[in-house]
């Protein structure tokens, strides 16, 4: 176990009104992050958008803005706006334009309180009235230029997907077994990739082999809700990471990008890579996990794991709440593996101080603080573990896949270009 090193991580509780101070100091800071907020209300708290698919949302309002931004700053390659505008017009304005566009387009329901958001933060800005109108345009012609490009990706399209049966197959799970969730995000177009299965893995063990049944005995002793091994520590760990993950990271970002002190240009891009290497990872992630349909540990650990030398639990269940889609590879693992790696290929190193906080507890809010983006990967990891929701194997593939998907985003996108 990497106990000892997990313990390391710098971990506080923080009662709920400081955070929200925190929180709260965000606003009117930077209209990026003042928007990533906005989306994430949008998405998840009014759009109900699952933890591993709200990703793909987030990505589309984040590179409308990049782009919008990008066309006044010129310094990087565009992602699907090629305009270029005034460096005169307002960047604040572009920015605020091109994400009131993509959300209403995706959330029409909630274009009035869209729209609420959009006249607020026009009013807080300091440029001339010329600068917004060209700040404007830029704006809603980069949010139309995405909207085009991502028209007929596959988002939300109807992938059957039905569940089978015996050894190694997954199955819906207890407490509500929920049929599958988002089997379509594992078949979009991807941003950067050239397919969704570019980086596939290898697949689960097997079987009948040693590995799968040491991956088995961890999960099963640290994983159980009544477990005898599992300390304090560890168990708030797991806890920790059941949050919407999109939701979750929204705040991660902001914090983020406050800390740093980045500024707009620099935001709206870390914020670009961030969103479309999450998006990309969970749907790589997601197409291995369809294509594998690997059984989940409450399933295995009470059937006894298909091999004659483990013991069935009939009684075994998870300390958390098992997510509704299969195992294999871990999605945690998947998006956090590429993201940490983003953050430390921004900046240039791992050692980046990167603060997330939970809404899993009933005592108000926690909130860990890492030194390095490794730590934060090697936390999420375990935590899948304690929670008991996946098996080694899944989690170190997964971070494969997702440092794979990070290396490309890095190679491909987002780069610097320079313009005639």
């Amino acid at each position: 176990m990497k106990e000892n090193k997990m313990m390391l991580v710098v971990r506080s509780l923080a009662l709920s009104g400081a955070v929200m101070s925190l929180t709260a100091s965000l606003v009117g800071q930077n209209v990026v992050t003042d928007w990533n907020s906005i989306a994430s209300s949008t998405i998840v708290a009014h759009g109900g958008k699952s933890a591993g698919s709200a990703a793909v949302w987030f990505a589309y309002e984040s590179i409308a803005v990049y782009d919008a931004i990008n066309s006044i700053d010129r310094r990087f390659k565009p992602m699907y706006y090629d305009g270029r505008c005034d460096r005169d017009a307002s960047e604040e304005a572009a920015a605020i334009a091109a994400a009131h566009r993509v959300l209403v387009y995706y959330f029409p329901q909630q274009q009035a309180t869209l729209d609420a958001n959009y006249r607020s933060s026009l009013t807080q800005i300091a440029s001339s009235r010329r600068a917004k109108e060209a700040g404007i345009e830029v704006g809603e012609a980069a949010a139309q230029a995405l909207i085009a490009a991502r028209t007929g990706d596959g988002l939300e399209a109807d992938v059957p997907y039905q569940p089978g049966s015996g050894p190694g197959v997954w199955q819906p799970t207890p407490p509500g077994y929920l049929a599958a969730a988002t089997p379509w995000l594992g078949t979009m177009r991807p941003f950067t990739l050239t397919s969704p299965e570019q980086f596939l893995p290898a697949g689960p063990k097997q079987l009948s082999g040693e590995e799968w049944a040491a991956d088995y005995n961890v999960t099963r002793l640290f994983g159980a809700q009544n477990s005898a091994v599992r300390t304090a520590g560890q168990t708030e760990i797991g806890l920790f990471w059941t949050e919407h993950t999109s939701q979750q990271y929204a705040r991660a970002w902001n914090y983020l990008v406050q800390n740093q002190r980045l500024d707009l240009a620099d935001s709206a891009r870390l914020m670009a890579m961030l969103w479309t290497g999450f998006s990309d990872s969970a749907i790589g992630c997601f197409n291995a996990k369809y294509t594998y349909s690997f059984w989940r540990p409450v399933t295995a650990i009470q059937a006894g794991g298909g091999n004659d030398e483990l013991a069935p639990d009939p009684a075994w269940l998870p300390l958390g709440t098992t997510p509704n889609h299969p195992e294999y590879p871990a999605a945690h693992a998947c998006v956090t593996s590429g993201v940490s790696h983003l953050v430390a290929d921004f900046f240039g190193t791992s050692k980046v101080q990167v603060v997330v906080d939970s809404l899993a507890f009933k005592d108000g809010v926690h909130t860990h603080t890492f030194e390095n983006t490794t730590d934060w990967l090697d936390e999420v990891s375990w935590a899948r573990v304690f929670a008991g929701f996946h098996f080694l194997h899944s989690l170190k593939d997964g971070a494969q896949l997702g440092e794979s998907v990070a290396e490309h985003v890095n190679r491909t996108s987002f780069g610097r270009e320079r313009r005639r």
